[in-house]
């Protein structure tokens, strides 16, 4: 590898790590304009979300008395586990840092790390509402887990990989991928994992505090100031890199192939559009859709394993 290829690699992955930061807290402003424009709101700025994260920077740090290293470890494991995962995915070009080990089995691991931990802390913090938060959350990713292993496991049959970039240069070669039975069926189940692991409707409801109903928020509640702040940044990265990785998989054109900077340029400016419409349309159906009840997700969940399945029979038996 070059020095100027080896540059252009970093380079390609730092801007990787700052667009999914940034971007994810302007997904979330742009989400919540769009939903707050269709109920017939002004709504807050679009750049509120990022405001509201340097607030909360600068605000005293709170901790329960009782919590342990956990507690405190948490937010910085979130957004640590995010950004290792954004440089090693495709996200802007084919080619970013650790291409070789983007392995799609440890990307979802790498973030359900995160989301793990979380949970934990949770508990930790000793709160009736945190363990009942973190045992409605560790019961939802069991039941997403086994459909989005098999979900890989069917994105993985068309290309004969798992590795992330080798898939979305394989579709880039071959169009037709996505129009494969495999395809489609692996990309609806994973965009239902998608909808569960970053708690948006109908699985919760990131917008509400009902003690009866919240999820993600009652595991948080004893969060403040940086800390607190540090789980909103996590959050957000992770639901711009989930998109992200959605958007990639059904059309990955403008993804660059090379670390030059016009298709850098290019790719990033194809990813925040592909991402914008996603994140648009979510919200849109947000509005017009109620949260399931807590006992009707497995049902969700196993429709999701089920389309999985079909993709992978598909992808074994199509050729």
């Amino acid at each position: 590898m070059s020095a100027a290829h080896a540059a252009g690699v970093v380079g390609a992955s730092a801007v990787q790590v700052i667009a999914v930061a940034a971007g994810g807290l302007v997904l979330l402003g742009f989400m919540r304009k769009v939903r707050a424009r269709l109920e017939g709101r002004v709504g807050a700025p679009i750049l509120q979300s990022l405001r509201d994260v340097r607030k909360l920077f600068r605000k005293e740090r709170i901790r329960p008395d009782v919590a342990t290293w956990i507690f405190p470890a948490a937010p910085v494991v979130l957004v640590a586990t995010v950004a290792v995962a954004a440089v090693m995915t495709p996200l802007i070009t084919t080619q970013p840092a650790m291409s070789g080990g983007s392995d799609l089995f440890v990307v979802v691991y790498l973030l359900l790390a995160g989301s793990t931990l979380l949970a934990l802390a949770g508990m930790d913090a000793g709160t009736a509402f945190g363990g009942m938060g973190s045992s409605r959350a560790v019961m939802i990713g069991a039941l997403a887990e086994p459909a989005l292993l098999v979900t890989i496991l069917a994105l993985s049959v068309t290309t004969h990989s798992s590795n992330f970039p080798a898939i979305v240069r394989a579709t880039l070669a071959n169009p037709g991928l996505i129009a494969s039975p495999a395809r489609l069926f692996a990309v609806a189940a994973l965009l239902i994992v998608i909808v569960a692991e970053s708690g948006r409707l109908p699985v919760d409801n990131p917008s509400t505090h009902l003690e009866l109903t919240m999820i993600h928020e009652a595991m948080i509640l004893e969060y403040a100031g940086p800390d607190l702040a540090m789980v909103t940044l996590g959050e957000a990265m992770r639901l711009a890199l989930l998109l992200g990785i959605f958007v990639n998989l059904v059309l990955p054109w403008g993804v660059a192939t090379s670390t030059t900077a016009l298709g850098l340029v290019v790719g990033l400016g194809a990813l925040v559009a592909k991402i914008a419409v996603l994140g648009g349309a979510l919200a849109f159906f947000e509005v017009f859709m109620a949260k399931l009840r807590l006992f009707r997700l497995p049902e969700l969940m196993a429709g999701a394993f089920v389309m999985a399945l079909l993709g992978v029979v598909s992808g074994l038996v199509v050729k």
